[in-house]
C-alpha cells in the first residue's frame, strides 16, 4: 500500500506551529489541510492467450522468456508513484481446459498472478465478457488467486474496497453490460449503496460496455454512465471496445468511455495499439471528496514495438504522444471536454 508523501513545505509549516507562540487566551486551532488521492486506471489486461493460438508470438512465450517483471516494466514507475492502481482483468487464470462454447476464450497459467503485485497493481475490475470463458471453475480459480495475494476485486454484486495506510477507503463496482444489458443497473445501484454503507471515501463505477473497435460511445453508455454518477459514483471507468473512446463530464464528475487495451494477451498484433493510463486526483477534506477531480491522460502504446504486440505497454513520446492526444480530443469534443498537450483534461 502507498504512503502519503510529505513535502518540504508541509514540514516547514509544521515547524512554524511548533516555534510560534500563542498569546494568553488565544485558541490554538490548526485547520486540517486537505489531502489528495491519486488513482491510476488502465484498460483491458489479459495475462494469457487465446485457446486458438499456438505458442509462438504469444503472451505465454514472452512470460517464459522474460518472467513476470517484464510486462509492466515501462509503466511501473507510474503505478508505484500513485495511491492506487486499478486495471480491468479480462480472462481467467486456471488449469481447467473446460472452456465454454464461444469464439474466443482467454486464460493464463495460475503462476501469472505474480505479474500483478510485481507491477504495483492494487486492484482489478472483473466484470467482463471473458470472466466466464472457462465456466465457474475458471472464476473460482481466479478469485482464489486474487485472494491469495490480498488483491481487491469486483464483479456483479461483489464490490471491492482498497484501503490506504491512512484509512482512506476507495470502493469500486464492476459490471458486464455487454452480456447483461440493463440488468447491470441493479448491480451498480446496489453496489454503490453498499459502498456508501461501508463509508468508503471514493467510489469508482467500472463498466464493460460499448461496441468493439468503435471510437465513440453508444447512447446507452452515456445514459448509464450518467446514472452511475447520479447514484453516487465519483468516476466512471469504461472498457471493452479495445480502442480508446472519449471523456465526458457530468455534474462535476468524469466518465471515461473506454481505456482501450493495455497489456492484452488476446491479440498478437492489434491494428490500433493506442492506449492510455488515466490518472484521477481527488482532493479530500474532512474525509470527503471536495470539488472536481483533476484528470490527466497519459498516452501509451500497448506494445513497445510497432510491428507486433510484445505485451509491454509503453508511455508514448514525441509525435506519437501528440497524435494520441489529438485523437482523444476528437473523441471528447462532442462532450465539451478537451485534453491539452500534457494530457490535462478540462471541460466547458
Amino acid at each position: 500500500m502507498r504512503k502519503w508523501r510529505i513535502t518540504l513545505a508541509a514540514v516547514l509549516i509544521g515547524a512554524s506551529f511548533l516555534t510560534c507562540g500563542f498569546g494568553p487566551g488565544e485558541p490554538q486551532v490548526k485547520k486540517k489541510e486537505p489531502k489528495t488521492v491519486t488513482i491510476s486506471l488502465a484498460g483491458d489486461c489479459s495475462i494469457g492467450k487465446l485457446s486458438i493460438h499456438g505458442y509462438e508470438g504469444t503472451f505465454e512465450e514472452m512470460y517464459d522468456k522474460e518472467g513476470p517483471g517484464y510486462f509492466f516494466k515501462n509503466v511501473k514507475s507510474v503505478f508505484e508513484a500513485d495511491d492506487m492502481t486499478l486495471v480491468n482483468f479480462e480472462g481467467v487464470l486456471t488449469n481447467s481446459n473446460n472452456k465454454v462454447q464461444k469464439a474466443f476464450n482467454i486464460k493464463g497459467k495460475p503462476e501469472y498472478i505474480g505479474i500483478l503485485p510485481e507491477a504495483s497493481i492494487d486492484a482489478v475490475s472483473f466484470g467482463n465478457n471473458h470472466r466466464i470463458d472457462y465456466g465457474q471453475q475458471g472464476v473460482t480459480d481466479t478469485i482464489a488467486l486474487f485472494e491469495s495475494i490480498n488483491l481487491p476485486y469486483a464483479y456483479d454484486e461483489n464490490v471491492g474496497i482498497y484501503e490506504l495506510e491512512n484509512g482512506v477507503k476507495i470502493g469500486f463496482v464492476s459490471v458486464n453490460e455487454v452480456y447483461d444489458g440493463k440488468a447491470v443497473e441493479g448491480f451498480l445501484q446496489n453496489g454503490i449503496e453498499k459502498l456508501k454503507q461501508e463509508e468508503v471515501t471514493i467510489i469508482l463505477a467500472c463498466c464493460h460496455w460499448g461496441t468493439e473497435s468503435v471510437y465513440y460511445p453508444e447512447s446507452y453508455q452515456t445514459e448509464l454512465g450518467r446514472k452511475c454518477i447520479g447514484w453516487g459514483a465519483d468516476l466512471v471507468v469504461g472498457c471493452h471496445p479495445h480502442v480508446l473512446q472519449g471523456v465526458d463530464s457530468y455534474n462535476g464528475k468524469y466518465i471515461l468511455y473506454s481505456l482501450g487495451n493495455f497489456c492484452f494477451g488476446g491479440n498478437r498484433n492489434p491494428k490500433d495499439k493506442n492506449t492510455m493510463i488515466a490518472q484521477a486526483t481527488f482532493t479530500l477534506e474532512d474525509g470527503k471528496v471536495t470539488g472536481e477531480a483533476e484528470l490527466t491522460l497519459i498516452p501509451c502504446t500497448l506494445s513497445s514495438v510497432s510491428n507486433r504486440n510484445d505485451y509491454c505497454p509503453t508511455i508514448a513520446e514525441g509525435d506519437k504522444k501528440i497524435s494520441i492526444i489529438q485523437k482523444l480530443n476528437e473523441y471528447s469534443n462532442r462532450f465539451g471536454v478537451s485534453v491539452d498537450g500534457e494530457g490535462k483534461v478540462s471541460h466547458n
